[in-house]
């Protein structure tokens, strides 16, 4: 019989490690883990609760047959396939958690409701019997470790973490991000030699760091082969994954949110911009649509900040931050007919409207994902930094515009001016000059040093290196190596 190999598990140390401190409790934990679709949070607790006995609940995907009975007829299948117990019907959630209760009373036990939204989406008391369930059964357990997983992070926010009914109950509320640059080289499974570092960020602006998408790449395809079949046919998992995002997340309102990051594709604009763009006036209501979209990882917001004082304005940029959407919403979304009657087969990638525009703000993301790798590059520690992010200056009858891609702030009174450059080819000595207005426009207190920083995916000529005006030049290669 042909041995199944396990697929080994990359990335999310410094998670694994905050659960693990769990192990160590003589009390039973209550754990959140929140983050968009994709993620790998199911993945993460599988990991973790692979040594451990391990039961694992996923709720329904809500549809308009989807019931509260429903949902509870699937959790007792899916209990009864983990124990001994038979499927039976049961009309009552305090039920169902005491028999899961009665089976993990004793010993190291590890729980996971994933997608808890679903599970209790359709039953007000839902979350009311959960609580009352952990405070009367599962915490008598001092080994016992339940972990409510979800990819819905407003209704997470809400309905746990803000609510009373969990108040102090929660030991761990994890949140995950994007794989940094260094995990992502991993699942690429690449050396320097083998694929160069410009292809490995081709197939990284369309993935972004989510794990799942770059499970899908095959290595024995180029970077465009695997664009081209993961994005540009009717079977591939990124042609119809904004659907299934949207559908899950956002349901009746989903228009609304899909007119907002809509306006982000082209870059990054202010609250006042995006409400002209969708002919709306300032409001409470819209801010909460801002906010869900930043609560579910999809958009940043970036606040500029004082220089004088490093103390943050209340100017601020919403900011596309997921690569996936940006390259559906551009490419995929306008061309869906062609897709799926197959005339769009051996359309070059580079021949897209706007390709090098987009790929450009494709790797500020994943550079702007990955300033981490930026501060140890510079040999800057995290404490000493007042502020960082893309920066801008208005306008105004005393000082000139000036846009920054990436500025960091440090207590020393120093300015690393970060340009953050996607070329096709190398980047020549016109940059220099386009730094120095940067820097001249600028406005900036005496006694400040401004030092300009290079970061680049393609190279940059001899004329660049020679003439000594950047303090640090950054290969993308090596953020993808730290």
């Amino acid at each position: 019989m042909k041995e199944i190999r396990e697929e080994p598990f990359i990335g999310r140390k410094n998670e694994l490690h905050d659960l693990a401190l769990l192990l160590d409790k003589n009390t039973a934990s209550l754990v959140v883990v929140q983050g968009r679709r994709r993620i790998g949070k199911s993945r993460l607790i599988q990991q973790f609760g692979k040594k451990h006995r391990f039961y694992q609940f996923t709720g329904l995907p809500p549809t308009p047959l989807t019931t509260a009975q429903s949902q509870r007829d699937e959790f007792t299948l899916q209990l009864s396939m983990a124990t001994e117990l038979p499927n039976i019907t049961v009309d009552d959630w305090s039920k169902i958690f005491l028999l899961l209760a009665k089976e993990a009373q004793q010993g190291r036990v590890i729980i996971l409701f994933d997608e808890i939204s679903w599970m209790g989406s359709k039953d007000p008391e839902f979350l009311g019997k959960l609580k009352t369930a952990w405070d009367l059964y599962f915490k008598k357990n001092p080994q016992l470790i339940l972990v409510l997983c979800g990819s819905v992070s407003m209704w997470i926010e809400e309905n746990i973490l803000k609510s009373t009914g969990f108040l102090g109950r929660v030991s761990l509320s994890l949140k995950l991000k994007e794989l940094p640059l260094n995990d992502c080289n991993q699942f690429l499974k690449s050396l320097d030699d083998t694929i160069s570092a410009h292809e490995k960020f081709k197939i990284l602006s369309i993935t972004g760091g989510i794990p799942r998408y770059l499970e899908e790449v095959q290595l024995s395809l180029s970077a465009e082969e695997n664009i081209k079949r993961l994005c540009f046919t009717p079977q591939g998992i990124l042609f119809r994954e904004f659907n299934d995002i949207f559908s899950d997340l956002f349901s009746k309102r989903r228009e609304l949110y899909k007119n907002i990051v809509h306006i982000l594709v082209e870059g990054s604009v202010e609250y006042n911009d995006i409400c002209h763009q969708l002919d709306v006036s300032k409001s409470g209501y819209l801010t909460e649509q801002l906010d869900n979209l930043l609560e579910s990882g999809f958009i940043s917001r970036d606040y500029t900040w004082h220089l004088k004082s490093g103390i943050e304005s209340r100017l601020s940029h919403y900011r596309l931050s997921d690569n996936y959407l940006r390259f559906y919403l551009k490419y995929i979304e306008k061309n869906r007919g062609k897709i799926e009657t197959g005339h769009f087969e051996g359309r070059s990638l580079s021949s897209l409207p706007g390709w090098d525009t987009i790929m450009s703000l494709q790797f500020e993301n994943l550079v702007l994902n990955n300033r981490r790798k930026i501060w140890e590059i510079l040999h800057i520690h995290s404490e000493d930094i007042l502020s960082d992010n893309p920066f801008f200056q208005r306008t105004t009858l005393r000082t000139a515009g000036c846009q920054i891609d990436y500025l960091i702030h440090t207590r020393f009174n120093t300015l690393y001016v970060c340009e953050i450059k996607f070329s096709k080819k190398e980047i020549g000595a016109n940059i220099i000059n386009e730094m120095r207005q940067k820097i001249e426009r600028l406005k900036y207190p005496k006694g400040f040093s401004c030092r300009p920083v290079l970061i680049h995916v393609n190279g940059v000529t001899d004329s660049v290196l020679e003439s000594g005006f950047f303090v640090n030049i950054i290969d993308f290669s090596q953020l993808l190596c730290i």
